[in-house]
């Protein structure tokens, strides 16, 4: 009597079949959604079910073709991972967890800490890094008189005690601009997650994909403002721990 073949392994191997990359137990997955605005990650657990973080829930276990959504599956590789028994062990550890967080703990957070260790997504380091636009924004962010004597400090270093009481209340308002950005940051983020699971019609599609590159594009702006501040406060607390190694 020939065996029955069951329904998720079946389902998987037609997923397979109509994927660019052979997907494998341990492997990290990766797929688009909504229009390919966005990318979204998780780990195979090699029994035709998915770990990964369901958008703004919590991390659950899919069927491979509940996760692809009806789009194409590709393996994402790393130079260095780990083996894949260490992988599915971190994988099912955090099943059921509910700590999403779109900038700090998102689905590729998890897919990447799962494969090599390593607490990272790409998709938000490419906001937070393109800082080019930051660094002009600075200019409108920070009052004048403020963002020139930060710069005094920057090409002169802290030569007394003045210019360190400088430098620390610098740091304070930098700290405060910064909080109010991650803030803003996360609002217009998370308007951009309401209207990509808004389901327009026909009709209005076009407005709807508008508005969501609209405010995508006001996050990365946003993003590269806290970037040039992120780099502004790394160098004034490194002159800071420079000078405390070598006081006066």
């Amino acid at each position: 009597m020939a065996a029955k073949c069951c329904p998720c392994q079946a389902a998987k191997r037609e997923l397979i079949r109509n994927q660019p990359d052979p997907v494998g137990t341990a492997d990290h997955l990766r797929v688009p959604r909504q229009h390919g605005l966005f990318l979204h990650h998780g780990i195979d657990l090699g029994d035709g079910s998915v770990a990964h973080y369901l958008e703004g829930r919590l991390i659950l276990r899919s069927s491979l073709e509940d996760f692809s959504g009806g789009e194409t599956v590709n393996v994402v590789s790393h130079q260095q991972s780990s083996r894949s028994g260490l992988t599915l062990r971190r994988a099912m550890s955090r099943i059921g967890e509910q700590r999403y967080n779109l900038l700090f703990n998102n689905c590729e957070h998890f897919a990447n800490w799962c494969k090599t260790g390593q607490h990272r997504s790409a998709q938000v380091e490419n906001y937070m890094h393109s800082s080019s636009l930051g660094a002009l924004a600075l200019g409108q962010l920070l009052p004048a008189a403020l963002l020139t004597g930060l710069g005094l400090l920057l090409r002169q270093g802290l030569i007394n005690k003045a210019s360190r009481k400088q430098a620390m209340q610098g740091l304070a308002q930098l700290k405060k601009l910064r909080t109010d950005l991650l803030n803003k940051l996360e609002s217009t983020l998370g308007q951009a997650e309401g209207w990509i699971r808004g389901k327009p019609n026909n009709a209005a599609m076009d407005r709807h994909d508008s508005r969501i590159r609209s405010l995508l594009l006001k996050g990365q702006t946003i993003a590269d403002e806290l970037a040039a501040i992120e780099d502004l406060e790394a160098h004034i607390t490194t002159l800071l721990q420079e000078t405390n190694a070598n006081p006066e």
